[in-house]
């Protein structure tokens, strides 16, 4: 059986905790250079979104999807913003479009689920809910958000 020597044992410590020291630091630090400010476009109609300014970061989501037009998050966002005004037929079409990219969006399907609820397809939003519960295999806060939506949903009808 191996012996770590008393000066090793130290050595390794003091090591461990200058490593760790400097990474508290640098995780503190404030470094004059950065902007906690939203840089981009997309970075910008995330932060209007929870402001809840959706007609402000549908413009400002707009433009991201102008440079990346297969962005699953930023249609989602989209689709977010349009279904919190109302336009159910817009926000539909956005989920849709990010689906097409990424199938398990997490995102999209909770919230997709959740606009066919407040158009009374209960069947569609429970075809989400099966989505996520496949892509969520240890569990996740977007199924527990729809399952708990449909279960509103179905005592609200009887």
């Amino acid at each position: 059986m191996h012996r770590i020597l008393p000066a090793a044992r130290l050595a390794a410590a003091l090591f461990l905790s200058i490593v760790l020291a400097g990474t508290a630091w640098a995780a503190g630090s404030d470094d004059s250079s950065s902007s906690s400010a939203p840089s981009g476009p997309y970075e910008k109609g995330v932060a209007l979104v929870q402001e809840q300014d959706y007609t402000g970061a549908i413009e400002q989501l707009g433009l991201a999807l102008n440079q990346e037009p297969d962005d699953a998050d930023t249609l989602n966002y989209l689709g977010y913003c349009h279904r919190k005004l109302g336009n159910y037929e817009e926000a539909e079409r956005f989920y849709l479009r990010a689906l097409e990219i990424e199938p398990e969006h997490r995102g999209a399907n909770e919230y997709l689920g959740e606009l066919y609820l407040e158009t009374d397809r209960l069947e569609l939003a429970e075809e989400r809910l099966e989505v996520l519960d496949g892509a969520c295999f240890f569990g996740c806060e977007e199924y527990d958000e729809l399952k708990e939506a449909i279960a509103a949903y179905k005592a609200g009808q009887s």
